[in-house]
């Protein structure tokens, strides 16, 4: 007796009522439909005349921003398949710092060339193994061209800082800034590497981007604890104390009765005794600055400034890192413990006013090791769309200089790429052959996006890139501005190698990811709707309606 018979021939559920099901070309085309809206929604940021997004979420807060992961991290993503695609934009930051919008571009891209080859009967799996194996000799020309670069190859650098900051906020500046950048990297990085924390950012709403500034030391967005302390120090001896000038509470609970005015008067004369012995103690020492981590009692404070002595209290961990790296003081634990060579030493400490906030500056430190970018604009979206173009530049500058290889910009490696992966299809063989045809296809996206957003035709620069790579100009590339291919390297657009690797590699692997999804189960009611891109979305494909969409950023109705 079958199965079905015995169970009077009604079939087996398996799934639960509120579960959904997407199987085969359907939960393809879906999660490939969903990648490419990601993709498109960032497309028109890319290059020097990318235009700018604005997301408003649902308490009304607005950012305004040319920066890819930004984008869409801002943006309320539902579906899981377009996820896949916003992390590729992540992984990219965390890893090198730019080019979140030419990965997530490629991987939207390749899904798109893998969708009529899955149209053409190629098996999702064959796409997949010649998508990886066309990556693996992209990197491995992109090493063999790279050009290579060194610490000293100061202009290199601050060429490459300007590229990143291109078509961003900071672009009217992006001369003064790059160097800024450049000497913010170079000045933290030490035998053990560049760490870009010790790079500190302070924005400040006032005066125009050119009034940015580089503070070789520490901004401590705090005041000093009295009014009748110094303003400001000279050559100053510096003290760092992780916890409280303050009289220690017991450690057990204990009442004490006091029977006689004079015993409370005691008391308070001990406690004001003790809190003198602490400030000798820092006199004692040579201590013209202190930062302290917790609080300061009131007549420690009065002692303090007797004594002249500048005093912050409630410095957070970082700023007594920062200070500890930039003046070359130890952090104590315990004020007893401080001595003569725990200080640090700095040729000034000054409170200054910085855009109507008082800050404490900690400045002319020798070989600072921890340093301030501080950047100034008319706005608040101004600035933070500067932090996020700074952010980047930083990123490629400490890339290029751990790798010291970079590449020509403006959509040349994508071409010669283009060109040479499909001299390398016909040694793959087989259908394969078709998925690695597809590959160099998609990497032209690149320059095609980068001519259509700089008002150019595509066709016409694509033909033009085409010809001169075929000549063996490897650095020719699209001058946005004027629609010329020239030598990126003579005009000094440059970008580190791994910022190309790593957005081959990451696009690759969440596009052959989505690829070999062929089943979406989906537990519980997960709205339908639309997959939003920059043409009002597409309907979802037939049997997609419970993977939900990509929701738009509350308010605006809709995805970007």
């Amino acid at each position: 007796m079958s199965q079905r018979q015995r169970m009077g021939n009604q079939p087996m559920i398996v799934l639960s009522e509120d579960s959904q099901r997407t199987s085969g070309q359907d939960a393809q085309e879906m999660n490939i439909t969903a990648g490419k809206a990601v993709a498109e929604s960032v497309r028109t940021t890319l290059g020097p005349k990318g235009m700018d997004k604005m997301l408003v979420d649902s308490s009304g807060g607005v950012v305004v921003t040319n920066d890819g992961v930004t984008i869409l991290k801002e943006m309320d993503i539902d579906h899981p398949a377009a996820n896949m695609i916003v992390e590729v934009s992540e992984t990219q930051e965390e890893e090198v710092g730019d080019g979140t919008t030419t990965a997530v571009v490629v991987g939207g891209e390749l899904l798109d060339q893998a969708e009529e080859l899955v149209e053409s009967d190629v098996h999702p799996t064959t796409i997949a193994q010649g998508y990886r194996a066309a990556a693996e000799k992209a990197k491995e020309i992109l090493t063999e061209e790279a050009i290579e670069v060194t610490a000293d190859d100061y202009d290199t650098l601050t060429k490459i800082a300007e590229t990143a900051m291109t078509g961003k906020g900071a672009e009217t500046a992006k001369d003064q800034l790059a160097e800024l950048v450049v000497d913010a990297v170079l000045a933290v990085q030490d035998d053990t590497g560049i760490d870009t924390d010790n790079v500190s950012i302070e924005k400040v709403v006032g005066g125009s981007i050119e009034n940015s500034e580089l503070i070789e030391g520490v901004i401590v967005d705090k005041e000093r604890v009295n009014e009748n302390m110094p303003y400001a120090v000279e050559d100053a001896d510096v003290a760092l104390f992780d916890g409280a000038i303050e009289v220690k509470e017991t450690e057990i609970d204990a009442e004490v009765n006091v029977t006689d005015p004079d015993q409370l008067q005691q008391f308070m004369e001990q406690e004001e005794q003790q809190l003198r012995e602490m400030v000798d103690h820092l006199v004692d020492v040579g201590a013209d600055v202190v930062f302290v981590g917790d609080g300061i009692d009131d007549i420690a404070q009065h002692y303090l400034a007797q004594e002249g002595i500048l005093a912050v209290r409630r410095a957070k961990s970082d700023d007594l890192k920062a200070l500890a790296r930039s003046t070359g003081a130890t952090t104590v634990s315990a004020l007893d413990d401080i001595e003569e060579e725990d200080l640090g030493f700095a040729g000034s400490v000054a409170q200054k006013d910085i855009g109507g906030d008082e800050r404490i500056f900690v400045e002319d430190v020798e070989e600072a090791r921890s340093v301030t970018l501080v950047l100034r604009g008319g706005t608040d979206h101004v600035v933070d769309e500067l932090e996020r173009a700074i952010d980047d530049s930083i990123g490629v500058v400490r890339t290029t200089l751990l790798d010291g290889q970079v590449l020509p910009g403006g959509g040349a490696p994508e071409v010669e790429l283009a060109l040479q992966l499909r001299q390398f299809a016909d040694s793959v063989g087989g259908r394969e052959q078709l998925a690695v045809e597809a590959f160099a296809d998609a990497l032209e996206v690149i320059p095609r996006t980068l001519a259509e957003n700089a008002g150019l035709d595509p066709i016409d620069s694509l033909v033009d890139l085409r010809a001169s790579h075929d000549g063996g100009a490897f650095t020719s590339g699209l001058d946005a501005y004027t629609g010329d291919i020239v030598d990126m390297q003579e005009d000094g657009v440059v970008e580190p190698l791994r910022v190309k690797t790593q957005a081959v590699e990451s696009a690759t692997e969440a596009a052959t990811m989505i690829l070999r999804i062929d089943d979406v189960i989906a537990a519980g009611d997960l709205a339908g709707g639309q997959v939003g891109d920059d043409d009002g979305g597409d309907e979802m494909p037939p049997g997609g309606g419970g993977m939900g969409g990509m929701g738009g950023m509350g308010g605006m109705g809709g995805a970007m």
